[in-house]
């Protein structure tokens, strides 16, 4: 790589990664990383890096620059007149991939400014370059998810303390605060312990290792042996507030199970729920897309964090994240007016409802279901709609863009509509020579149905045209694959499987499906 041929100089990213969970790492931080130009990260002696790790899915052509670190936990005489040798160096190391225009990120486990490493170098790089720093999940943020437990509730005071400082110090500052999170345990943990005990503070600890990663262990710190403590490691104190309130909230909780209960009692009866003079209730119907996390939208993610229950087939409820504050209510896919009634006597009851679907909720999902059951039965209810990505957009991006002319999407379930409308709709489509997306194609009790729209669809078009079978993606067993329409396998497909069947038009390239803009 050579210099930018208008001089500038490359920008310098502090990127953290989090703690240690790849689906930790922010959108932002992926962005950067792929698209930097130079990656480097801190290492020890023996070459391999944490933050590197965490990343590694997301590196490809970057100029890799492990920063490896001189000494570590070995006794030295001059260990910060090296450590400081080392920084200067790394940063001038740096300095040059700048100066030469190349964009530079600097990995950081946690947060660069969270008793990370990347601050030695922006101490050193930030007043001559362009540097942004991307924040990221700190350990303490992961180790108090993992215990959970509540940090710090209303006006409490946290400290976040370095296990390297003296014991007197330690003690003092564990007994005048609320709650506490302890770093740099290690070899100093017999320390930290022996602190904790003095400030009166030692049974209410806990100990976290290696938080968010598969190797995570959670004891209370009293039980842990000193001698099998890793760096990577914190000590929490959690919030005092949270275990006084933690009873009443039980309680709360309690009556509300019952309220639930009784409710669903009068949904699959029928009856409607007595009307509240709340006004805050609603039901928002979210698209939760095809599968991945990072497929949700903003507006989705919100709307799921501020609802009071959550409500969907139990498939799709257990992609949601736990919230200890909601409540989760899973039920059957063939249930969908009555799950909509569910939600809809809640909402009115006052509370905020999240209906979840996969993909879009407005194809073949809830969202109709939801409008069609309000329309008739409940006016008064506000009902919002969420779009989410669909299943037919995610397979066709995952071979190029099938989708780029008029298409149409066909169910190709019988349970709600007679096979004979199915036939009809699928004749109209290949005649009018339109890519047609192809959903539900079969089930455990619906094996034909593929066969027969194969051979509808051969009355129209040429036996070489390319179909998509994309199945489960997004998910852990995703495939997607492309075949010929007359060599097209029935038996390959199921319920988790989607099929595009391309136009006259539409082009097999070997490696990509596209359909052309223009005919």
């Amino acid at each position: 790589m050579s210099a930018r041929e208008d001089g500038r100089t490359g920008r310098l990213y502090g990127v953290g990664v989090g703690p240690g969970d790849p689906g930790l790492v922010t959108l932002r931080a992926v962005e950067l990383i792929r698209g930097a130009d130079v990656v480097a990260y801190h290492c020890a002696r023996h070459g391999r890096s944490n933050a590197r790790a965490i990343v590694a899915d997301h590196l490809g052509s970057q100029v890799e620059e492990p920063l490896t670190y001189p000494v570590t936990t070995e006794d030295t005489d001059d260990y910060q007149g090296r450590i400081d040798a080392f920084y200067t160096d790394a940063a001038a190391r740096l300095a040059a991939h700048l100066d030469a225009g190349r964009d530079v990120v600097v990995l950081a486990e946690g947060d660069p400014f969270f008793y990370g490493s990347y601050m030695h170098l922006h101490k050193r790089l930030a007043h001559r370059y362009t540097a942004e720093v991307v924040p990221g999940v700190t350990s303490v943020s992961a180790a108090t998810a993992a215990l959970g437990t509540p940090l710090v509730e209303r006006d409490e005071v946290l400290t976040v303390l370095p296990g390297t400082l003296a014991e007197d110090e330690l003690s003092r500052r564990l007994a005048d605060t609320d709650a506490a999170a302890v770093m740099k345990l290690g070899r100093t943990f017999t320390t930290v312990r022996t602190a904790l005990r003095r400030a009166g503070r030692a049974d209410e600890a806990h100990y976290v290792e290696r938080a968010s990663r598969s190797d995570e262990r959670r004891a209370p710190l009293e039980d842990v042996d000193p001698a099998s403590v890793p760096y990577f490691s914190v000590g929490i104190v959690p919030s005092r507030v949270h275990v006084a309130t933690t009873e009443a909230a039980r309680a709360d909780g309690e009556t509300a199970r019952r309220d639930a209960s009784e409710a669903s009692l009068l949904a699959s009866s029928g009856r409607k729920a007595p009307s509240s003079t709340s006004s805050s209730g609603g039901v928002t119907v979210v698209g939760l897309g095809p599968g991945a996390r990072d497929r949700l939208t903003p507006e989705a993610a919100t709307a799921l964090a501020e609802a009071d229950d959550v409500v969907g087939y139990t498939t799709y409820v257990a992609r949601v994240p736990p919230n200890p504050r909601q409540r989760v209510h899973g039920s059957d896919n063939k249930v969908e007016s009555e799950r909509a009634a569910f939600a809809l006597d809640l909402a009115r009851a006052g509370r905020r409802v999240a209906v979840v679907s996969s993909g879009d909720p407005g194809v073949f999902a809830m969202a109709s279901a939801v409008v069609e059951v309000a329309a008739e039965d409940y006016p008064d209810v506000p009902v919002r709609v969420i779009p989410g990505v669909t299943a037919a957009h995610a397979v066709a991006a995952r071979i190029g863009a099938p989708l780029g002319h008029d298409f149409a999407t066909i169910s190709l379930s019988d349970r709600l509509k007679s096979w004979d409308v199915v036939e009809r709709r699928l004749a109209a489509v290949a005649e009018a020579d339109m890519v047609v997306a192809l959903y539900n194609p079969a089930s455990r009790s619906r094996t034909w149905q593929v066969e027969a729209a194969q051979r509808i669809l051969l009355k129209h078009r040429e036996p070489a045209t390319p179909v998509i079978v994309g199945r489960d993606v997004d998910g852990p067993e995703e495939s997607v694959t492309v075949v010929e329409l007359g060599d097209l396998d029935p038996e390959t497909v199921d319920m988790r499987t989607l099929l595009i069947v391309g136009s006259s038009q539409t082009r097999w390239t070997g490696r990509q499906v596209f359909t052309p803009r223009r005919y």
